[in-house]
């Protein structure tokens, strides 16, 4: 996890596919976090978040914090990412809070999905918490850019 996701990612250039997505800044997303942004978005995904905690943590490099109106939504969330992460190679480390589904966590190793419902999302706030992370602005409207890895 120390490596840079540029590094390790699938496509030649990160840097280009960050810009051609609408990511300000260069926070060194890969296409991985991409298509997780991507596969929330078509899921209706509520108010979806990228943290960079490289700065200050060693554990992951990124959080991508994403809500659901419902334990069905944040369900179907999670399953809609798993499933297009998994059609392009990537499968998760490890799944957990699936079956309660107020807060279901995806550990991919570089970067960890959380999906939320709302109450709990503003219960934990894990953007309070992690404020000293530098908050990566991903405009929604810009997945359409982002394709298949495959297709790469």
């Amino acid at each position: 996890m120390s490596q840079n996701l540029k590094e390790k990612s699938l496509l030649p250039d990160a840097k280009a596919t960050s810009e051609v997505s609408g990511v300000t800044g260069d926070a060194g997303l890969d296409e991985r976090i991409l298509l997780a942004l991507q596969a929330a978005t078509e899921k209706k995904a509520l108010d979806s978040v990228v943290l960079d905690l490289r700065p200050v943590a060693s554990f992951t490099d990124f959080f991508v914090i994403t809500s659901g109106t419902n334990r069905r939504q944040v369900q179907a969330i999670s399953d809609g990412v798993v499933e297009h992460l998994k059609k392009n190679g990537v499968r998760p480390a490890r799944v957990e809070g699936y079956q309660t589904a107020e807060w279901i966590l995806v550990d991919y190793g570089d970067f960890i999905l959380h999906v939320f419902d709302e109450k709990a999302r503003r219960f934990y706030d894990l953007e309070r918490l992690w404020r000293e992370a530098v908050r990566v602005e991903v405009p929604p409207d810009q997945f359409g850019a982002v394709g298949s890895l495959r297709e790469k």
